[in-house]
């Protein structure tokens, strides 16, 4: 017997116990941007190298340790994107999207990163994001976490999720930050761990992220990002908490906020949880308005935000249970007789095209009416049609509640699809 070949590791399949609620979800998302008048944009999942070294910045733990990275046949460096915002840019620019103009952008699909599997986190995973080009104020800053936030109400989840916020600055301003932050940092070298120490050189800036309790107390009274600002960045975010204020979305400030990519400068924020243990961030953006010319466009304003499509489905189920509709049928159409064939095959089609929204399967292989039945049943239909060799000579149909108690009935053709209409709520 041929060895079993398994899925790679920490790249899953979603299988159709789980697949309706991804679909719930994903059409969700949809109605709530375009309810904000974004558009989608769907970008390769190949992509060069050069687009994540340029923009994620390459001493950073994606690019240095987690990219899946691989030469082609003619010698080019190509990766599967890790994320998707660099795709954005890098298509905006390549067919004149952004300069001069206001984009409001959203797209949906696989990312990869050879992280350590772990419940949430896997090495093919899913993003949501949105993306805004073309306006730098405050305002669009706030539509962004309003379409957030709106998106947890959706899901019923709003009371479950808090809002944290910060500035980082200018690039210019946040420099300066990092020099006082090294400053600091290596007078502490000591009671940092060889990650932080790691991170000294490359990024100091996420040492501020650390999850190590010894770290976390060596950077306790650490210089705050928000000392250093400069005076448009600071007028900004000030502005930002007022408008949030005034719009009802609590948030906390958090100084220590910063992303782990090089391209966001001003706003950061993350949507973050305390119902997934560790995996408590859910969604989290800010502005990058760099971005766009550090990959060949003309300097354009951006801001946006990413959310991990698994985590969000695990914090459904955590907090809300497997809602998953089981049934995979409304109407199960049961044929008696070889006669009756092609006159239930017609049935099942004319009912597809009145009622689209009915799922209707039709019987195959076989076997009595006690089978067929029991597969009717299976598949969690409502209602079975019975349709045998009289059915087709009268033009009628005999309908079995499978759910109510009721009995079978028979009625003419022309009265069925009203019927079941009535019946589904169609």
């Amino acid at each position: 017997m041929a060895k079993t070949i398994q899925a790679i590791r920490g790249m899953n399949d979603t299988l159709p116990e789980i697949s309706g609620t991804w679909q719930r979800v994903e059409s969700t998302l949809r109605q709530v941007v375009a309810n904000y008048g974004y558009q989608e944009i769907r970008t390769p999942i190949v992509e060069s190298t050069d687009l994540f070294k340029r923009s994620i910045g390459e001493v950073t733990d994606i690019v240095e340790k987690e990219m899946y990275t691989f030469e082609d046949r003619n010698g080019d460096s190509l990766t599967l994107r890790p994320e998707g915002t660099a795709s954005c840019v890098r298509a905006g620019n390549e067919h004149g999207l952004l300069y001069n103009q206001q984009q409001r952008l959203w797209y949906l699909g696989p990312m990869f990163r050879h992280e350590r599997p772990q419940k949430g986190r896997y090495r093919q995973f899913h993003q949501f994001g949105v993306e805004a080009y073309g306006l730098d104020g405050p305002d669009i800053d706030l539509e962004v976490i309003l379409l957030s936030a709106r998106l947890w109400k959706a899901f019923g989840i709003a009371d479950k999720v808090s809002l944290q916020i910060n500035s980082l600055g200018s690039n210019e301003a946040r420099q300066a930050y990092r020099d006082a932050l090294v400053t600091f940092l290596k007078a502490r070298a000591d009671q940092l761990d060889e990650d932080s120490l790691r991170r000294l050189e490359s990024n100091p800036l996420r040492v501020l992220d650390s999850k190590n309790p010894q770290v976390q107390a060596a950077i306790a009274d650490a210089p705050s990002l928000l000392d250093h600002l400069d005076d448009e960045s600071r007028q900004h975010f000030s502005q930002l908490c007022e408008r949030l204020t005034q719009a009802g979305i609590e948030y906390e400030v958090n100084p220590r906020l910063v992303r782990g990519l090089d391209y966001y400068n001003r706003t950061v924020f993350e949507w973050v949880t305390d119902s997934l243990g560790a995996q408590g961030t859910i969604c989290a953006g800010g502005r990058y308005d760099g971005l766009v010319e550090q990959l060949g466009g003309k300097a354009t304003p951006a801001v946006g935000f990413a959310l991990g499509m698994e985590r969000l489905v695990l914090l459904l189920t955590t907090l809300q249970g497997d809602q998953q509709d089981s049934s995979s049928a409304d109407v199960y159409v049961c044929i008696l007789g070889d006669e009756a064939q092609s006159y239930a095959l017609g049935v099942a089609e004319e009912l597809r095209d009145s009622l689209p929204q009915v799922r209707i399967m039709m019987h195959c292989g076989g076997g009595n009416l006690k089978k067929q039945l029991k597969r009717a049943d299976k598949t969690g239909a409502s209602v079975a049609l019975l349709l045998g060799n009289e059915e087709s000579q009268n033009q009628q149909v005999v309908i079995k509640p499978l759910r109510d108690g009721s009995e079978q009935a028979t009625m003419a053709l022309g009265q069925l699809s009203g019927y079941l209409e009535s019946l589904l709520g169609e």
